[in-house]
């Protein structure tokens, strides 16, 4: 089994594209009215536009989505340009990965961990 999507609520759809594509350096794929899919290597990032006639009412998530960057430092800058709020400083946590949060335009709540620290558990070393 697999994770292959995982979607997260936008209340200004055209707002949150600008923002995803931007800080993910990728164009998002309009192919679904009302959807947004950014591809991310084997998983999807779906945004839903939470304003559409039959959406559920909108509600930012309620923990962080994380993503692996090989550039940690330019995806933080491209962050902080496509106005990520409440943006924390690039640091080391105690498991040894390197990383940042942030808030995007609808308050859902991102990590953005730079690749080469990533903690996948099952056994890794932990500091």
């Amino acid at each position: 089994m697999k994770l292959f999507r995982i979607a997260i609520p936008a209340e200004q759809l055209n707002r949150s594209r600008d923002f995803y594509e931007r800080v993910l350096g990728t164009e998002a794929d309009a192919t679904v009215p009302s959807r947004l899919y950014f591809h991310c290597d084997d998983v999807i990032l779906a945004l839903i536009d939470r304003g559409a006639p039959g959406e559920r009412p909108f509600m930012p998530l309620p923990d962080n989505i994380y993503f692996a960057t090989d550039d940690i430092d330019a995806t933080h800058r491209r962050a902080a340009d496509a106005g990520a709020r409440e943006i924390s400083a690039i640091e080391t946590r105690p498991w040894g990965e390197r990383s940042f949060y942030c808030l995007d335009p609808d308050g859902n709540p991102l990590c953005f961990v730079d690749e080469a620290t990533l903690f996948l558990g099952r056994g890794a070393p932990w500091k």
